[in-house]
């Protein structure tokens, strides 16, 4: 206490003097308008500057649950958009359908944890498993198109074959315009590009054109988009059209993914056995 005292009377006059400034300051801006309005000016610019600040951190701090909020929000779209038999003729429809009146397929989502788009197979590890009712075969679907199909499972993880797999996926699709459809398939040197081969020459076509998924297999749904026309021509060994689909999901920076359940798949997959069987026996 006494060192600030010695140094308040050693530089009193400086001390007078700041003090004469701060009343001449007060004075001025409390009986000058023109300052008033400019103190009002500078006080609203630096709340707003704190006030931006504070929201960017709080709108960054709440991401991470407006992210979940959407991934919830596109479940429950793709469920009402592709999850029903739409085709189903009203008049055979079962009366105690316990699967609610035709829902074929649900959506399980999860997060991509590893992923390869430079080999001639590639793959990609998802966080979601057995417990969560993921199991081999199952098509996995992203926000913009597919991805894959389901070929091993832990209880927390499963191993994804990528559509860029050159010998182990062929995919049905179609031609949203006219409706036919034909095999698509990846030819390992350009992960934007597949190609859908098995479509007659007659079938009128245009670049932009839309191949969607035809749900012709219980792994996807019909309708999922998978890319544009991007060019085409006749294959002279097969005398089909030779169509590159420049697909609409860049499987490169996947990060959300959606597992498709078909909830009705052991239904088909068991009519599907009858044939075999029916096959069998004529030979």
């Amino acid at each position: 206490m006494g060192s600030l005292l010695r140094l308040i009377s050693r530089n009193s006059l400086f001390v007078f003097f700041m003090f004469l400034q701060l009343i001449a300051l007060v004075l001025i801006f409390s009986r000058n308008s023109m300052q008033q309005s400019w103190i009002a000016g500078q006080t609203a610019a630096f709340n707003s500057f704190v006030s931006g600040y504070i929201d960017q951190g709080t709108s960054y701090l709440k991401l991470k649950q407006i992210n979940e909020q959407l991934v919830s929000q596109n479940k429950m779209l793709m469920e009402e958009v592709y999850g029903k038999n739409t085709s189903e003729i009203p008049q055979f429809r079962k009366v105690h359908d316990t699967l609610g009146g035709g829902q074929i397929y649900t959506f399980v989502d999860g997060e991509i944890v590893f992923n390869s788009i430079n080999r001639k197979d590639n793959y990609f590890t998802i966080n979601r498993g057995r417990r969560d009712g993921v199991s081999p075969k199952m098509g996995v679907i992203a926000p913009n198109g597919i991805a894959g199909i389901v070929i091993n499972t832990t209880e927390s993880y499963a191993l994804v074959q990528s559509v860029l797999s050159v010998n182990k996926i062929k995919i049905n699709a179609s031609l949203k315009k006219s409706g036919y459809f034909g095999t698509l398939t990846w030819r390992g040197n350009d992960s934007r590009t597949m190609h859908l081969a098995d479509v007659p020459k007659y079938v009128p076509l245009k670049v932009g054109d839309t191949v969607l998924t035809d749900g012709k297999s219980a792994i996807f749904p019909q309708g999922i988009i998978i890319g544009k026309v991007s060019g085409y021509e006749v294959d002279s060994k097969t005398g089909f059209w030779d169509i590159s689909v420049e697909m609409n999901e860049k499987l490169g920076n996947l990060s959300k993914i959606f597992v498709v359940k078909n909830l009705k798949k052991a239904e088909v997959d068991r009519i599907q056995d009858t044939l075999q069987a029916t096959i069998n026996k004529e030979k």
